[in-house]
């Protein structure tokens, strides 16, 4: 049966350190490093090789989407230690690591049969020696069986794919993050917009109370509106100024909270086109670390429930493998809960990507309309039949217009990149 994650580490920790005894005098050892717990599964090196291509650097307080990557790989100090932990566990030599275990087995055995000889003259707190002798042999003959069998490798394996997917979950939130602070922006822009016309707003109205038209009342209650706008703005200002600190400390930048954004790629029709339901979401269930994690606990609930059979018998009538029998069915039962919801999650985000393209389509054609709106306007204008006023609030609506398709564009890239680290990756937040 399978350590869990606890000991796991553990026995790493004590098979790294038995080569580093037998290594040749004077050899500098590293120092243990503590492996932190990380969510998903990961592309292969000959995978990220492969997508390796020659990047634009950014420039000194400027940061572009494509580089996201790349900058956190090299400079995020969470990702750095992962890999540490990834280096360290490809760096042992199974082989070399059986042989010392082999040799320590046979020394721990000559010195247990010593401490038993002597425990004839020396009674007393011999056998407490005796018995944590045995249990270390045992621990560590454990070891050399999962050495043979090749479990502790394939653990190992399995380990390595959690923290490299660990190292892809913080690259995804780094450009989830960036992302989110795009839509920040042309929020930020559309509430400027909005202040802006509510100003001309005050301006009209307070010349209208000079001449008597509206009452004071109604005059402070537009101005109210006017202040409590400003607020909102300033609030997210903050927040942008917020979420760039929290970028910047992704990419291990200097934290200003002033970094600057380029521009989100745009979605192609080419890639929308390459989607592909069924063989992408095979690709993704083969690469997930979240079904992967799901099928180790399943196998480990299956070796369980057979060591009860073998010890009962299959006996139907012994409650301990009529017990063992029903954790085995539940087992069962949530691995399969698991894979369909995330089938579910999957096919829910294929389907998102299609709307966000049919809204972003949509937005355009309404901002088409709108600038045929302003021009129409910009002629009335010029004629006299139409006020400055209301030539501005044309132009207003044509930004908003160009703000929505923003906006809809940023959301088509966020499903679309959400998706793509689903198929390469496995990961489905």
């Amino acid at each position: 049966m399978k350590r869990n994650k606890v000991a796991l580490l553990l026995a790493v920790a004590m098979l790294v350190s038995v080569c580093a005894v037998s290594a040749m005098a004077g050899e500098e050892t590293k120092p243990p490093i503590l492996i932190a717990p990380a969510p998903s599964g990961a592309l292969s090196e000959a995978e990220r090789a492969a997508q390796e291509v020659l990047i634009t650097p950014d420039a000194v307080g400027t940061v572009s989407f494509g580089n996201i990557d790349s900058r956190m790989r090299q400079n995020n100090l969470t990702i750095l230690t992962l890999q540490q932990s990834v280096d360290t566990l490809e760096d042992i030599d199974y082989a070399e690591m059986k042989e010392e275990v082999r040799k320590n087995l046979n020394l721990m055995a000559e010195q247990n049969w010593a401490m038993r000889r002597m425990s004839a003259y020396e009674p007393v707190g011999s056998m407490l020696a005796i018995s944590s002798a045995e249990q270390q042999y045992s621990s560590l003959k454990q070891t050399f069986e999962d050495l043979k069998d090749g479990s502790l490798q394939e653990e190992n394996a399995g380990l390595i794919r959690q923290l490299r997917n660990g190292q892809d979950q913080l690259v995804m939130a780094g450009e989830t993050t960036f992302i989110a602070l795009k839509g920040m922006e042309v929020k930020e822009a559309g509430l400027e917009r909005q202040l802006g016309a509510l100003n001309r707003t005050v301006e009209e109205m307070t010349l209208r109370h000079e001449l008597g038209q509206i009452s004071a009342l109604q005059l402070s209650q537009i101005k109210a509106g006017q202040t409590a706008l400003a607020s909102g703005l300033e609030t997210l200002r903050m927040n942008i100024g917020a979420y760039k600190t929290q970028l910047e400390l992704l990419l291990g930048a200097e934290l200003t909270g002033e970094i600057l954004l380029g521009a989100l790629p745009e979605v192609t029709e080419e890639q929308l086109e390459q989607m592909d339901l069924e063989k992408d979401l095979a690709s993704a269930k083969s690469r997930s670390y979240e079904l992967y994690a799901a099928a180790e606990t399943l196998a480990d609930a299956k070796k369980e429930y057979e060591d009860a059979a073998d010890e009962y018998n299959e006996n139907e009538k012994k409650a301990e493998f009529r017990n063992a029998k029903r954790v085995w069915q539940s087992a069962q039962y949530t691995y399969n809960d698991t894979v369909q919801n995330y089938e579910l999650r999957f096919r829910t985000l294929f389907a998102q990507v299609g709307d966000y393209r049919q809204a972003w389509e949509a937005a355009k054609d309404s901002l088409a309309f709108q600038q045929q709106n302003l021009a129409a306007a910009e002629l009335k204008c010029q004629q006299g039949t139409l006020s400055q006023n209301a030539l501005l609030d044309a132009k207003d609506s044509v930004r908003e217009a160009e703000e929505a398709v923003e906006t809809a564009a940023n959301n088509l890239f966020s499903a679309y990149n959400s998706y793509r680290w689903a198929v390469e990756c496995g990961i489905l937040n």
